[in-house]
């Protein structure tokens, strides 16, 4: 059985601790002094609680911790009465922040490294700093823990033999659509962050390219209002209007099915024509995309056309106010 952490006193004016310490409900533990070198700590990435209790005792052992925004690593730190000095690194002070981290490196200082949320590196500032150390012969030691890549893998009910993390997508729709292609051609489960600003566009853009696959979309994980959503990529386009888009989302899409082959032209066209006898364009594209494995633009351009050489004996209730007038809300990127 692992021995606990011996509490201490604090000292005798009441104030702060005389040696490295950390609170736990109240109760103060001593924290050893850390090693000279640079620490990788991992930090939760919503609940206070998932914090490692190897995470608290390095934090306050080091000479200094630094982080992206020290508005929120201080709530880290203040929730557990850790006292560490923040300095700030991020993208926009890193060449000049660098040096002054490795100097205090050199002179056999302790410095933790941390990111707003989960794991450092993973998509956040860091890499350059790791690689300079390295390469000057510090100690670089990580401290793993948690990881809204790895949390939203676990939760998404989808394969994890083999996953790809892309990260954040291009900004740009253009941009963005390139890349889904490519990604498209991996035979894996997909994990990608987005941003509650760019989300619906987004699954508006994955449905087009990879509508047939199975995904899940994550959303505050770990927090108050965590959510998670599984279903196929297309359905998730569809709901996107209703979807709540604050907060940090991670999606996870599963891998091209095993057996998966592209449907024949021919095969394509005669299911197209049988559903648009019987279904609007809309619904027609949807249950094609679903069983061809074809990309949803695609599909939905040959269902104009085929729609065009046969058009249905009701085609007059398909404008107006009929939700099923082709290029109806819903139909995303078909303008």
């Amino acid at each position: 059985m692992r021995a606990k952490p011996d509490p201490i006193n604090t000292s005798k004016d009441g104030g702060q601790p005389s040696v490295p310490a950390f609170s736990i409900g109240g109760n103060i533990f001593a924290a050893p002094k850390a090693v000279a070198g640079l620490h990788l700590v991992a930090t939760p990435i919503g609940n206070l609680g998932d914090i490692t209790l190897r995470a608290l005792q390095t934090l306050a052992g080091v000479d200094l911790i630094a982080c992206e925004d020290s508005r929120i690593t201080r709530r880290l730190t203040e929730r557990y009465a850790i006292t560490t000095q923040l300095i700030p690194y991020h993208d926009h002070n890193a060449e000049a922040a660098r040096p002054k981290i490795l100097e205090r490196l050199a002179q056999g200082g302790s410095v933790a490294l941390v990111s707003d949320a989960g794991t450092p590196l993973i998509s956040d500032p860091g890499f350059k700093l790791v690689r300079e150390a390295c390469a000057a012969g510090f100690a670089v030691q990580a401290l793993p823990g948690p990881s809204s890549v790895l949390t939203a893998l676990a939760v998404a009910a989808l394969p994890t033999d083999r996953f790809f993390f892309e990260g954040f997508l291009p900004p740009k729709q253009a941009a963005r659509r390139t890349r889904l292609s490519e990604l498209n051609a991996v035979d894996a489960t997909l994990v990608l962050f987005e941003s509650g600003n760019r989300v619906q566009d987004t699954l508006a853009d994955l449905a087009d390219i990879m509508g047939a696959r199975q995904a899940a979309i994550c959303r505050e994980l770990t927090k108050l209002h965590e959510e998670v959503i599984r279903t196929s990529v297309a359905e998730l386009a569809v709901q996107a209007d209703q979807l709540e888009t604050r907060g940090e989302f991670v999606l996870v899409i599963g891998p091209p099915a095993r057996d998966a082959q592209l449907m024949t032209q021919d095969a394509l066209d005669a299911m197209l024509r049988d559903a648009l006898s019987h279904h609007s364009v809309k619904d027609a594209v949807a249950h094609a995309v679903a069983l061809s494995a074809r990309p949803r633009r695609e599909v939905y351009a040959r269902a104009l056309e085929l729609a065009k050489e046969s058009p249905r004996e009701d085609s007059r209730e398909d404008s107006g106010n009929d939700p099923r007038k082709v290029g109806a809300k819903g139909d995303h990127g078909e303008d």
